[in-house]
Protein backbone atom coordinates (compact mmCIF):
# COMPACT_ATOMS: atom_id res chain seq x y z
CA UNK A 1 0.00 0.00 0.00
CA UNK A 2 0.79 4.26 -0.42
CA UNK A 3 0.90 6.17 2.66
CA UNK A 4 -2.16 8.04 3.45
CA UNK A 5 -4.21 9.65 6.54
CA UNK A 6 -6.71 8.18 8.19
CA UNK A 7 -9.81 10.09 9.66
CA UNK A 8 -12.51 8.20 11.25
CA UNK A 9 -15.37 10.77 12.30
CA UNK A 10 -18.70 10.30 14.31
CA UNK A 11 -20.95 12.74 12.13
CA UNK A 12 -22.27 12.52 8.83
CA UNK A 13 -21.40 16.44 8.30
CA UNK A 14 -17.62 15.57 9.36
CA UNK A 15 -17.66 12.40 6.84
CA UNK A 16 -18.59 15.21 4.13
CA UNK A 17 -15.99 17.62 5.22
CA UNK A 18 -13.67 15.07 5.26
CA UNK A 19 -14.71 13.97 1.86
CA UNK A 20 -13.66 17.66 0.61
CA UNK A 21 -10.09 17.26 1.41
CA UNK A 22 -8.21 16.47 -1.46
CA UNK A 23 -7.33 13.33 -2.45
CA UNK A 24 -9.92 11.94 -0.41
CA UNK A 25 -11.80 8.39 -0.64
CA UNK A 26 -14.55 6.69 1.59
CA UNK A 27 -14.15 3.45 3.19
CA UNK A 28 -16.59 1.20 4.54
CA UNK A 29 -16.26 -2.49 5.10
CA UNK A 30 -13.44 -1.78 2.76
CA UNK A 31 -13.93 -5.50 1.17
CA UNK A 32 -13.40 -3.54 -2.38
CA UNK A 33 -10.85 -0.88 -1.44
CA UNK A 34 -8.46 -2.95 0.67
CA UNK A 35 -7.28 -5.48 -1.49
CA UNK A 36 -7.33 -2.82 -4.09
CA UNK A 37 -5.09 -0.48 -1.88
CA UNK A 38 -2.50 -3.79 -1.42
CA UNK A 39 -2.50 -4.09 -5.34
CA UNK A 40 -1.24 -0.31 -5.64
CA UNK A 41 -4.64 0.12 -8.16
CA UNK A 42 -5.51 3.33 -5.97
CA UNK A 43 -3.98 5.83 -3.92
CA UNK A 44 -5.78 8.12 -1.96
CA UNK A 45 -4.11 10.41 0.28
CA UNK A 46 -6.98 10.32 2.48
CA UNK A 47 -8.86 7.55 4.27
CA UNK A 48 -12.22 8.07 5.45
CA UNK A 49 -13.56 5.77 7.57
CA UNK A 50 -17.39 5.61 8.02
CA UNK A 51 -17.10 2.67 10.57
CA UNK A 52 -18.12 4.80 13.76
CA UNK A 53 -20.63 6.89 12.34
CA UNK A 54 -23.83 4.87 14.15
CA UNK A 55 -26.77 7.28 12.54
CA UNK A 56 -25.32 5.26 9.25
CA UNK A 57 -26.09 1.54 10.57
CA UNK A 58 -29.68 0.37 10.98
CA UNK A 59 -32.85 -1.06 9.50
CA UNK A 60 -36.16 0.27 9.70
CA UNK A 61 -39.82 -0.84 8.41
CA UNK A 62 -42.29 2.03 7.83
CA UNK A 63 -44.92 2.52 5.15
CA UNK A 64 -43.87 -0.20 2.63
CA UNK A 65 -40.81 0.15 2.85
CA UNK A 66 -37.09 -1.00 4.28
CA UNK A 67 -34.83 1.68 5.03
CA UNK A 68 -31.40 0.13 5.27
CA UNK A 69 -28.77 2.20 6.47
CA UNK A 70 -25.76 2.86 4.46
CA UNK A 71 -23.00 1.15 6.82
CA UNK A 72 -25.40 -1.67 7.50
CA UNK A 73 -23.59 -4.80 7.22
CA UNK A 74 -25.01 -7.70 4.95
CA UNK A 75 -25.16 -9.99 8.00
CA UNK A 76 -27.38 -7.23 9.65
CA UNK A 77 -29.85 -6.98 6.62
CA UNK A 78 -29.49 -10.70 6.40
CA UNK A 79 -30.87 -11.28 9.19
CA UNK A 80 -33.07 -7.78 10.32
CA UNK A 81 -34.76 -7.92 7.10
CA UNK A 82 -35.82 -11.12 6.96
CA UNK A 83 -39.34 -10.83 7.66
CA UNK A 84 -39.80 -7.89 6.38
CA UNK A 85 -38.56 -8.39 3.24
CA UNK A 86 -37.56 -12.24 2.77
CA UNK A 87 -36.13 -11.71 -0.88
CA UNK A 88 -33.63 -9.01 0.01
CA UNK A 89 -32.23 -10.80 3.39
CA UNK A 90 -32.03 -13.91 0.90
CA UNK A 91 -29.95 -11.93 -1.06
CA UNK A 92 -27.56 -10.54 1.46
CA UNK A 93 -27.49 -14.04 3.28
CA UNK A 94 -25.65 -15.33 -0.07
CA UNK A 95 -23.03 -12.55 -0.79
CA UNK A 96 -19.68 -13.95 -0.12
CA UNK A 97 -18.79 -15.52 2.83
CA UNK A 98 -19.07 -15.22 6.69
CA UNK A 99 -16.33 -12.93 6.52
CA UNK A 100 -16.94 -10.63 3.82
CA UNK A 101 -20.84 -10.45 5.15
CA UNK A 102 -20.05 -9.28 8.19
CA UNK A 103 -17.92 -6.66 7.18
CA UNK A 104 -19.32 -5.36 3.71
CA UNK A 105 -21.58 -2.76 3.36
CA UNK A 106 -24.98 -1.62 1.51
CA UNK A 107 -23.49 1.57 0.70
CA UNK A 108 -20.48 0.35 0.10
CA UNK A 109 -21.96 -2.24 -2.49
CA UNK A 110 -24.20 0.38 -4.21
CA UNK A 111 -21.53 2.77 -4.20
CA UNK A 112 -19.18 0.70 -6.02
CA UNK A 113 -21.84 -0.29 -8.85
CA UNK A 114 -19.43 -3.54 -9.30
CA UNK A 115 -20.91 -5.12 -12.52
CA UNK A 116 -21.27 -8.44 -10.47
CA UNK A 117 -22.54 -6.91 -7.19
CA UNK A 118 -26.13 -7.91 -5.78
CA UNK A 119 -27.44 -4.86 -4.07
CA UNK A 120 -27.81 -2.84 -7.43
CA UNK A 121 -30.27 -5.49 -8.77
CA UNK A 122 -32.24 -5.52 -5.70
CA UNK A 123 -32.12 -1.69 -5.51
CA UNK A 124 -33.04 -1.34 -9.15
CA UNK A 125 -35.59 -4.49 -9.57
CA UNK A 126 -37.77 -2.92 -5.97
CA UNK A 127 -37.29 0.74 -7.78
CA UNK A 128 -35.79 1.80 -4.48
CA UNK A 129 -34.15 5.45 -3.43
CA UNK A 130 -30.79 6.11 -2.87
CA UNK A 131 -30.75 8.89 -0.18
CA UNK A 132 -27.07 10.76 0.08
CA UNK A 133 -26.34 13.77 2.68
CA UNK A 134 -27.93 15.94 -0.14
CA UNK A 135 -30.49 14.83 -2.18
CA UNK A 136 -32.56 11.26 -2.96
CA UNK A 137 -31.89 9.53 -6.00
CA UNK A 138 -34.09 7.09 -7.64
CA UNK A 139 -32.59 3.29 -8.75
CA UNK A 140 -33.07 4.13 -12.35
CA UNK A 141 -31.25 7.50 -12.17
CA UNK A 142 -28.39 6.20 -10.22
CA UNK A 143 -26.63 3.11 -11.76
CA UNK A 144 -24.99 4.70 -14.61
CA UNK A 145 -22.43 1.75 -15.64
CA UNK A 146 -19.73 -0.29 -14.57
CA UNK A 147 -18.44 1.32 -11.25
CA UNK A 148 -19.95 4.09 -12.19
CA UNK A 149 -22.93 6.36 -10.46
CA UNK A 150 -24.61 9.55 -10.05
CA UNK A 151 -23.00 10.13 -6.95
CA UNK A 152 -20.81 13.38 -6.58
CA UNK A 153 -16.94 13.42 -5.42
CA UNK A 154 -17.85 14.33 -2.30
CA UNK A 155 -21.36 12.86 -1.57
CA UNK A 156 -22.04 11.11 0.66
CA UNK A 157 -24.52 7.68 0.81
CA UNK A 158 -26.46 7.63 3.95
CA UNK A 159 -29.32 5.06 3.45
CA UNK A 160 -31.04 3.00 0.77
CA UNK A 161 -35.08 2.68 1.11
CA UNK A 162 -36.48 -0.24 -0.78
CA UNK A 163 -40.13 -0.60 -0.91
CA UNK A 164 -41.70 -4.16 -0.47
CA UNK A 165 -43.01 -5.64 -2.98
CA UNK A 166 -45.89 -8.06 -3.26
CA UNK A 167 -43.89 -10.56 -3.84
CA UNK A 168 -39.93 -10.92 -4.41
CA UNK A 169 -36.97 -13.23 -5.40
CA UNK A 170 -33.60 -13.35 -6.03
CA UNK A 171 -31.74 -16.07 -8.28
CA UNK A 172 -27.76 -15.84 -8.90
CA UNK A 173 -25.64 -18.25 -10.68
CA UNK A 174 -22.84 -17.96 -8.46
CA UNK A 175 -18.88 -17.65 -9.08
CA UNK A 176 -17.90 -20.65 -7.26
CA UNK A 177 -14.41 -18.99 -5.90
CA UNK A 178 -16.01 -15.14 -5.12
CA UNK A 179 -19.09 -15.91 -4.98
CA UNK A 180 -20.14 -13.04 -7.50
CA UNK A 181 -23.01 -13.37 -9.72
CA UNK A 182 -22.25 -14.52 -13.04
CA UNK A 183 -25.86 -13.37 -13.60
CA UNK A 184 -28.22 -12.82 -10.91
CA UNK A 185 -32.09 -11.63 -11.95
CA UNK A 186 -34.16 -10.28 -9.00
CA UNK A 187 -37.75 -9.81 -9.64
CA UNK A 188 -40.87 -7.80 -7.62
CA UNK A 189 -44.25 -7.88 -8.65
CA UNK A 190 -45.97 -4.49 -7.58
CA UNK A 191 -49.74 -4.18 -7.52
CA UNK A 192 -49.43 -2.60 -11.17
CA UNK A 193 -45.99 -3.76 -12.55
CA UNK A 194 -43.12 -6.40 -12.66
CA UNK A 195 -39.71 -5.09 -12.66
CA UNK A 196 -36.63 -7.09 -13.16
CA UNK A 197 -33.56 -5.96 -13.01
CA UNK A 198 -30.51 -8.24 -14.01
CA UNK A 199 -26.76 -8.61 -12.75
CA UNK A 200 -23.38 -9.87 -13.73
CA UNK A 201 -24.01 -10.38 -17.02
CA UNK A 202 -23.91 -6.96 -19.18
CA UNK A 203 -20.72 -4.90 -20.42
CA UNK A 204 -22.47 -2.10 -19.11
CA UNK A 205 -23.53 -3.07 -15.74
CA UNK A 206 -26.89 -4.14 -14.39
CA UNK A 207 -29.71 -3.33 -16.13
CA UNK A 208 -33.49 -3.82 -16.39
CA UNK A 209 -34.99 -6.45 -18.87
CA UNK A 210 -38.11 -4.35 -19.82
CA UNK A 211 -39.23 -7.09 -22.42
CA UNK A 212 -39.46 -9.45 -19.50
CA UNK A 213 -41.20 -7.00 -17.01
CA UNK A 214 -43.61 -6.32 -20.49
CA UNK A 215 -44.36 -10.11 -20.41
CA UNK A 216 -45.02 -10.48 -16.74
CA UNK A 217 -47.26 -7.86 -16.07
CA UNK A 218 -49.57 -9.05 -18.30
CA UNK A 219 -49.46 -12.71 -16.83
CA UNK A 220 -47.02 -13.30 -13.85
CA UNK A 221 -45.29 -16.52 -14.69
CA UNK A 222 -42.39 -18.40 -16.28
CA UNK A 223 -44.27 -19.51 -19.55
CA UNK A 224 -44.67 -15.71 -20.00
CA UNK A 225 -40.95 -15.81 -20.63
CA UNK A 226 -40.74 -18.41 -23.80
CA UNK A 227 -38.51 -17.15 -26.37
CA UNK A 228 -37.35 -14.17 -25.04
CA UNK A 229 -33.81 -13.15 -24.63
CA UNK A 230 -31.49 -10.46 -23.90
CA UNK A 231 -29.29 -9.50 -26.77
CA UNK A 232 -26.24 -11.57 -26.88
CA UNK A 233 -24.00 -8.48 -27.67
CA UNK A 234 -24.58 -6.42 -24.96
CA UNK A 235 -23.42 -9.57 -22.67
CA UNK A 236 -20.03 -10.23 -21.47
CA UNK A 237 -17.88 -12.88 -22.37
CA UNK A 238 -14.69 -13.83 -20.13
CA UNK A 239 -13.01 -16.78 -18.77
CA UNK A 240 -16.12 -18.19 -16.75
CA UNK A 241 -18.38 -18.23 -20.09
CA UNK A 242 -19.37 -16.42 -23.42
CA UNK A 243 -21.80 -14.40 -24.45
CA UNK A 244 -24.84 -16.63 -25.66
CA UNK A 245 -23.74 -18.45 -22.00
CA UNK A 246 -24.58 -14.99 -20.16
CA UNK A 247 -27.75 -14.94 -22.01
CA UNK A 248 -29.18 -18.28 -21.44
CA UNK A 249 -28.54 -17.77 -17.75
CA UNK A 250 -30.24 -14.53 -17.70
CA UNK A 251 -33.57 -16.23 -18.94
CA UNK A 252 -33.02 -19.43 -17.06
CA UNK A 253 -32.74 -17.18 -13.61
CA UNK A 254 -35.64 -14.70 -14.20
CA UNK A 255 -37.74 -17.93 -14.93
CA UNK A 256 -36.36 -19.44 -11.46
CA UNK A 257 -37.10 -16.15 -9.58
CA UNK A 258 -40.70 -15.82 -11.12
CA UNK A 259 -41.57 -19.32 -10.28
CA UNK A 260 -39.98 -18.82 -6.64
CA UNK A 261 -41.85 -15.85 -6.36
Amino acid sequence: MYSFEFERPTTIDDAVAALSRSGAQVIAGGQTLIPTLKNRLASPDVLVSLGAISELRGISVSSGSVVVGAATTHAEVAHSAAEAFPALSGLANNIGDPAVRNRGTVGGSIANNDPSACYPAAALATGATIITNSRRIAADDFFLGIFETALDEDELITSVEFPIPAAANYQKFEQPASRFALVGAFVSRFDTCVRVAITGAADSGVFRWSEAEKALTASFSPDSLAGLSVEADDMISDVHGSQAYRTNLVAVMTRRAVAAC
